[in-house]
């Protein structure tokens, strides 16, 4: 190999690994500061929250939630229908460019129904978000007591 070829080599070499890691992947949405409420007594369901950014220039469509901690794991939104609070389930998430999504008591929020084990104030639990276009992303969620 010529001294040419392999100082343009080394060149190239030092250009990408100085590169941030996420110039190789496309643009996700980043979940921050997700809790899980627990309830009262022994309910069979836990509230969570989070804050979803999209910072990305294109739109970005949640369309499923999971965690290996419970059963099952669904996007919901309460809203006040003639004087009355009712929560539905909200099938897809949809996060415009540069966008983000409030999961909060009293709105968007997710429901997390049958936990495998005891949670515990302190506890972590892992949930992913998968996107319409077969991506997933993770995100960890501090188990809060009510009133936490």
């Amino acid at each position: 190999m010529s001294i040419t070829r392999f100082t343009v080599g080394l060149a190239l070499a030092a250009a990408f690994a100085s590169m941030p890691a996420c110039a190789a992947r496309p643009c996700e949405p980043q979940i921050r500061e997700g809790w899980l409420r627990l309830p009262p007594g022994k309910a069979p369901m836990v509230a969570g929250f989070a804050l979803i950014e999209n910072r990305c220039t294109t739109p970005s469509t949640v369309v499923r939630v999971e965690s290996d901690a419970f059963a099952d794991v669904s996007l919901h939104e309460t809203r006040v229908v003639d004087g009355m609070s009712r929560m539905r389930p909200v099938p897809a998430l949809v996060l415009a460019p540069r966008g983000q999504a409030v999961l909060k008591p009293g709105g968007l929020h997710l429901m997390l129904m049958q936990p495998r084990s005891v949670l515990k104030p302190g506890d972590s639990v892992a949930i992913r978000f998968s996107l319409q276009d077969g991506r997933t992303v993770k995100a960890q969620f501090v188990v809060r007591p009510i009133g936490g």
